[in-house]
């Protein structure tokens, strides 16, 4: 295509490409500084300050997190030098007895409700599940008196560690007269430690009493007065005795506990990564482990999903492809609206009506039938779930009704030109022409969900432990604690620059990590669809 533009009055016509006729318009400029040249200049500044800013982020959030390790390694030092980490494994013993005696104590709940609330006639059940709870007392005497010991020790050391400190800045600071007032404790840790190693004759001595002790129980065990239970006391039989087969590791590992094996940077790591327990400020000793917090996170996230997909994509394609037009002015933007509301708002409506309505519902005699009803807690995994499901539903359907919009039209005139009905033919033609679309909008959602906030905080119910799996479904009724809540939570109260305060960056390096993931998942989800129809 071309113009024709005269050079003079008699002068022949020359065609100019018009691509080379626009560039010789003249455009104003401003300081030798066309208009096209400063919104160019302008968009590209923009988007040079965004990357700088994730990048200024990003190692923000490494410089503070990567910090934790070191000081992680020290904490694990100081568990394994005062001794707790012994007295620990000693403890272990006690709480497995525990974890028996909460067995039976099932047990006895379902037995006194199938005699119609008659503790006469579970007597002799109860004196043996008493003798059982005494057995452990030997241990508990045991666990206490040194663990007296390791905490006085541990307190010893942490002081000398904090006056270190002192020091160094006085030396920093050139104040060393400061410097040299200041007296570090030597602790002598080969002598301390020697009353353990002292030990291990009264803990054999104790490991025989009870196992005599627990074998005479359980051999006068009375059978139950309700055959169906009795498999369930068999069980317990079974229990003590894989109890019984451990107890040559746990003596095992009392021998060769050392106060002087290096606590390398690995085990700090795998504490982290692969801990089970997140406890902070205990006078015992603090554990930073994300199990616990990863798996209520991954459990609320992928409820929810699964909860508001259906929803959300039959919204949208119902939307797109079925409704008329008058119901897609009032479906749409009724759906679109939910994303305008406060997540807080969401918060205290699970607080107030979702967590009381799953409870109330599980009450009724008509579901009286399910194992794990009536549930006790009205905030959980469920009732976060049912919130955050609710907050996706828009993000998810928004992008798949574009995705679904986006299909030619030529695809359906044709399948429908072909015979096929409304139904095959966005079943067949349009969702798989669209999946790549309705897939990125999938894993959009799951993203919004894993990175929210205030809801899970408010109705997760709050507490850092793993579900109990055995329940089957009924896990889905427990109370959990998030990554996100997590940091929520603990970040305005910690100290600046402490192991907690660290341990706290490291959960949002996880954050990202999982962000990263979630976006390489789409990209290659979608590049691989694409490549299979091209």
């Amino acid at each position: 295509m071309s113009i024709e533009e005269p050079i003079s009055k008699n002068a022949p016509r020359v065609k100019m490409p018009i691509a080379d006729a626009l560039r010789s318009i003249q455009r104003p400029k401003f300081m030798g500084i066309t208009f096209d040249d400063a919104m160019h200049y302008f968009f590209r500044g923009n988007a040079t300050v965004s990357i700088l800013v994730l990048f200024l982020i990003i190692l923000f959030l490494f410089k503070e997190g990567g910090e934790f390790f070191g000081q992680n390694t020290q904490n694990l030092e100081i568990y394994r030098k005062a001794g707790l980490e012994y007295v620990d494994i000693v403890r272990s013993r006690v709480d497995d007895h525990r974890s028996l005696e909460r067995f039976l104590g099932d047990i006895r709940i379902q037995e006194f409700k199938n005699q119609n609330e008659n503790a006469e006639a579970l007597a002799a059940f109860d004196a043996s599940v008493e003798r059982f709870s005494a057995a452990i007392d030997g241990y508990q005497g045991f666990v206490s008196e040194y663990a007296d010991i390791a905490k006085e020790l541990k307190e010893k050391y942490k002081v000398g560690l904090d006056l270190e400190v002192a020091k160094k800045n006085f030396q920093k600071e050139g104040k060393f007269e400061e410097s040299s007032k200041i007296e570090i404790p030597v602790v002598d840790f080969e002598a301390e430690t020697k009353v353990y190693r002292d030990s291990l004759t009264q803990f054999k001595a104790l490991n025989e009493t009870y196992q005599a002790e627990v074998q005479s129980i359980v051999d006068s065990f009375p059978p139950m007065p309700t055959a169906e239970l009795q498999p369930r006391l068999d069980k317990f039989r079974d229990l003590v005795k894989i109890q019984r087969d451990n107890v040559a590791k746990l003596e095992g590992d009392l021998l060769l506990w050392d106060w002087k094996k290096p606590v390398g940077w690995s085990e700090s790591f795998t504490s982290f990564v692969f801990g089970r327990n997140w406890l902070t400020a205990s006078f015992w000793q603090d554990w930073y482990g994300i199990v616990p917090l990863f798996v209520g996170s991954l459990m609320i996230a992928v409820t929810a999903i699964l909860i508001a997909v259906p929803f959300a994509i039959g919204a949208a394609i119902y939307v797109n492809q079925v409704a008329s037009a008058r119901e897609q002015n009032i479906i749409k933007p009724y759906i679109e609206f939910v994303s305008a509301v406060p997540s807080v708002v969401w918060g205290f409506f699970g607080i107030a009506v979702v967590g009381q309505l799953i409870r109330t519902f599980s009450e009724q005699g008509v579901v009286s039938w399910v194992p794990f009803f009536p549930i006790s807690e009205r905030l959980n995994i469920a009732t976060a779930s049912c919130l955050l499901a609710i907050m996706a539903i828009p993000t998810i359907f928004s992008l798949a009704e574009d995705a679904i919009q986006n299909v030619p039209k030529a695809y359906t005139e044709s399948s429908l030109a072909l015979g096929a009905t409304k139904f095959q033919t966005i079943w067949i033609i349009m969702i798989p022409s669209a999946l790549s679309g309705i897939v990125s909008a999938i894993i959009l959602g799951l993203g919004r969900v894993i990175g929210e906030t205030m809801v899970v905080l408010l109705c997760s119910g709050g507490r850092i432990k793993i579900p109990d799996f055995s329940s089957g479904l009924g896990a889905l009724f427990q109370p959990v604690h998030t990554m996100t809540g997590i940091i929520a939570q603990e970040m305005g109260e910690v100290v600046n620059g402490s192991i907690h305060y660290r341990a706290l960056f490291m959960v949002g390096i996880v954050l990202f990590f999982i962000s990263l993931a979630l976006n390489y998942a789409a990209q290659q989800v979608v590049k691989r669809y694409k490549i299979s129809i091209g």
